[in-house]
């Protein structure tokens, strides 16, 4: 077990960041549980929609949205070289964030997500502060990111929690921006 800064005890050696009063855990989860397929299913979902709709104009074909989470059904973040973590609020759970190591030093940030009716209330900061803490726990002294020009809320979120826009780090399909922080 481990403790964060606020002095949360998590398995694994993972720390939630959970105020004293936040109905906030974080805790580990397997990428082929019930759980995290309902929130892969939800991020693919938002984030395919989103793309379609700027690029045009309708929402992702069903049968393309099931083969690209199909594609995807995160298998770096396992351990012990990656790890998924559940946001879970007054125990519905709400959100998700992965970790993976790129190399020795550097680990990825993948897969942040809140369900909508879960947003506004700091469980983002919390989560990515815990994949974070994970991303330590794996070795990293560093974390980077990849996201998209539509994805502002979450370009402002990573800038806001100390990322710093930086160039690419990768050739991803879909990535228009990539961010990096020091551990």
């Amino acid at each position: 077990m481990s403790t964060n800064r606020e002095g949360t005890r998590m398995p694994g050696g993972i720390a939630a960041r959970t105020g004293a009063h936040a109905p906030w855990t974080i805790t580990p989860e397997d990428v082929t549980s019930d759980v995290a397929a309902g929130l892969f299913r939800d991020y693919y979902t938002e984030v395919s929609d989103r793309w379609y709709q700027r690029e045009h104009g309708h929402d992702t074909d069903p049968a393309e949205l099931e083969r690209e989470i199909a594609a995807d059904a995160g298998d770096g973040l396992v351990p012990p070289s990656g790890i998924l973590l559940v946001a879970w609020y007054d125990g519905e759970p709400a959100g998700m964030a992965g970790a993976r190591l790129g190399d020795p030093a550097t680990a990825e940030l993948k897969r942040v997500y809140l369900r909508p009716a879960f947003r506004g209330r700091g469980g983002a900061a919390r989560l990515v502060g815990a994949a974070e803490d994970a991303a330590r726990g794996l070795g990293a002294r560093r974390i980077v990111l990849d996201t998209r020009n539509d994805l502002v809320e979450a370009r402002t979120l990573y800038a806001r929690l100390g990322y710093a826009e930086t160039e690419a780090y990768n050739d991803a399909p879909y990535a228009e921006h990539w961010f990096s922080k020091d551990l």
